[in-house]
């Protein structure tokens, strides 16, 4: 459709097409005792709609101008941080997929949990991570977010996808291995921007997967090893798994962020443009 073509435009250039604020939902984690909040962009055309749940990453879903004193999000609590504080990243790529005719669906894994300030580089190792981690706890969210897409009549209850971003992407990665042996209908494809891949990162590093992933990386990725994951996901290839991963010279990590700083490194800009080009045709598959 042409307004579907115009707003990819738009987001490749840098340019949001002006949209009302994504809906905010409640629902549970899989954790069994989390109330997890999440933000809901919805096309403008009547569905059943595919669906792709969009997990955050270390710095959580909030923009950094905002999220400096936000700690509890949660259903009833009043907070800084909420659908009008969201990221330019996470805001881009939510009306990226409505304009597609996807239904979106960003959980926040920090705010319920008193993390919504998020953290900063380097901090892998933070004990205050331990109850928002990537291997154990952020795929019980993912998971609960599967659920509730589920349950929606809006939603084709077999194009249900999963996209994450560093933190985040790792977390889709365990999520896709988790769900690997299950009969039970889940994820049908995920989308990787630049995941951690080693053992603090993943669940194990004898990596599977039944669904297909593409993971994309940055040559100049300055928080995360690229060769690292190219070792775990390779081999899993070489086992069967339906991986594929796209190398972007010159590419720095966050390279969709489509702030000035990120879009002033070249490799960036090609590799944001080739990202959104990418995305629904990979999930088009």
């Amino acid at each position: 459709m042409k307004w579907q073509a115009l707003a990819a435009v738009l987001l490749i250039s840098g340019t949001a097409a002006a949209r009302a604020e994504p809906a905010t939902v409640y629902f549970p984690s899989n954790d069994g005792q989390t109330q997890l909040v999440g933000y809901l962009f919805a096309p403008a055309t009547p569905g059943p709609h595919p669906a792709v749940v969009m997990l955050h990453g270390r710095a959580g879903p909030y923009s950094a101008n905002d999220n400096e004193d936000c700690t509890r999000v949660a259903k009833g609590v009043d907070s800084d941080c909420n659908a009008s504080t969201l990221s330019k990243r996470h805001l881009a790529w939510g009306e990226y997929w409505a304009a597609h005719g996807y239904l979106a669906l960003l959980p926040d894994s920090f705010g319920p949990r008193d993390k919504g300030h998020g953290f900063g580089r380097g901090t892998h190792g933070d004990p205050d991570r331990d109850d928002v981690n990537e291997r154990t706890v952020r795929p019980l969210d993912a998971e609960g977010a599967l659920k509730f897409l589920q349950a929606r009549q809006d939603v084709t209850r077999a194009q249900i996808y999963l996209q994450g971003w560093s933190n985040g992407a790792s977390t889709a990665l365990n999520v896709m291995y988790r769900q690997a042996p299950s009969a039970a209908p889940g994820f049908h494809a995920a989308l990787a921007f630049y995941p951690g891949c080693g053992p603090r990162a993943l669940i194990s590093q004898k990596y599977r997967t039944a669904a297909p992933i593409t993971v994309l990386l940055g040559s100049d990725d300055e928080e995360v090893s690229p060769i690292v994951c190219h070792r775990v996901l390779d081999a899993a290839t070489g086992k069967g798994s339906p991986i594929a991963v796209i190398d972007y010279a010159g590419a720095t990590h966050d390279f969709d962020d489509p702030g000035k700083k990120r879009q002033s490194v070249p490799g960036n800009v090609a590799a944001r443009e080739d990202a959104l080009r990418r995305a629904a045709e990979v999930f088009g598959k």
